[in-house]
């Protein structure tokens, strides 16, 4: 398209992750397109911030998706599982960070970010998308941040093992996980009874490896979503993740603490040289430490490297902490998607 305009539809677009996604792309190489935020019923209508200008939401309508040339879903899976075939139609590509169509036949997981691609394989596989794949699905950020660690590592020091355990912040689950950890707190302070609509557990003050049966917020199957992305990412040129998850009451971004052993022994020195590049900042032993406060609004994954023994000099096995600002990765991988899409967009429509 001319003068690189494009037609953007941003559906879900007062959900946290749209929220960021929107603003990320009037700062990303699509800046100069037309952006339309569209949402369900209940969110037409209101009125929000698309970077420095304010726009309201429009209702989606059966010709909302006319003339688009990218529609990304955000927010709630029902809505892309109902309206994305729309969007398809209307010749659109599609980027999905609901997870809704990772399901879908052809449709590929997808993170440009972690730069792991293997040309050729199958839908879980990182190939890249062609014309017929319908849309891509962008990967959880907790794998983007694990995959992209370790391949980086894989690089220049071959890896054997990874292990991973991750902190998973209420905003992961939307505004409602968010005010129910805020209340679970307010009303401990004050001796209440204790809300569990979204958790069906005390999560205020707590840090919890599962849920209550009644539970909203799905913890295992986001780690299951966590695993598979990670090793669909890989395409199998990663060494399996041994994960746990665990439920952390803080709001705000990713921290996790890893175990990686390498094949061959190698300093915290080219450990550190080995992670740094695009997207990772090394935070090295004489600054703060990274965590989800300091890794809030940051673009990049902030990374801590500690052997896994006291000794000095050479070691086969390191602790890795990580932190990344859980919403700003999403939206960041999304946008590198549709990038990744837009190549394909002289030559015909993702169909």
């Amino acid at each position: 398209m001319a003068n690189g305009m494009y037609r953007i539809g941003v559906v879900g677009a007062t959900s946290l992750v749209g929220k960021e996604l929107t603003d990320e792309l009037q700062e990303s190489l699509l800046a100069a397109s037309d952006f339309v935020l569209l949402d369900d019923e209940e969110a037409a209508g209101r009125v929000t911030a698309a970077g420095d200008e304010v726009s309201f939401v429009q209702r989606i309508e059966t010709s909302s998706f006319d003339k688009m040339d990218f529609v990304f879903f955000t927010g709630d899976a029902e809505v892309a599982k109902k309206h994305w075939q729309q969007a398809r139609k209307a010749g659109a590509s599609i980027v999905d960070l609901t997870y809704a169509l990772e399901a879908e036949r052809d449709v590929l997981v997808r993170s440009p970010l972690a730069a792991v691609v293997v040309p050729g394989g199958n839908s879980h596989s990182g190939a890249a998308p062609d014309l017929k794949t319908p849309a891509v699905v962008s990967g959880h950020p907790a794998a983007v941040m694990l995959a992209l660690v370790a391949a980086r590592l894989q690089a220049k020091l071959p890896l054997t093992h990874v292990a991973a355990t991750v902190m998973e912040p209420a905003s992961e689950h939307g505004p409602a996980a968010m005010d129910e950890l805020h209340q679970q707190t307010v009303n401990l302070l004050s001796f209440h009874d204790l809300p569990k609509e979204q958790y069906d557990a005390q999560v205020s003050f707590n840090m919890l490896p599962s849920l209550g049966e009644a539970a909203k917020v799905k913890l295992k199957e986001a780690e299951q979503r966590i695993r598979s992305h990670y090793a669909g990412l890989s395409g199998g040129t990663l060494p399996p993740l041994a994960l746990q998850l665990i439920q952390t009451p803080v709001f705000h971004s990713y921290v996790a603490s890893v175990l990686v052993e390498l094949a061959q022994p190698a300093t915290v020195e080219q450990v550190e040289e080995a992670l740094a590049g695009e997207h990772v900042d090394v935070v090295v032993a004489e600054s703060d430490p990274p965590s989800n406060l300091s890794a809030a609004g940051q673009e990049d994954i902030m990374v801590r490297v500690n052997r896994e023994t006291m000794d000095d000099g050479l070691s086969t096995r390191f602790w890795l902490w990580l932190a990344a600002d859980n919403l700003k990765l999403a939206a960041l991988n999304g946008i590198a998607c549709a990038l990744e899409l837009r190549r394909l967009r002289p030559s015909g429509k993702v169909q």
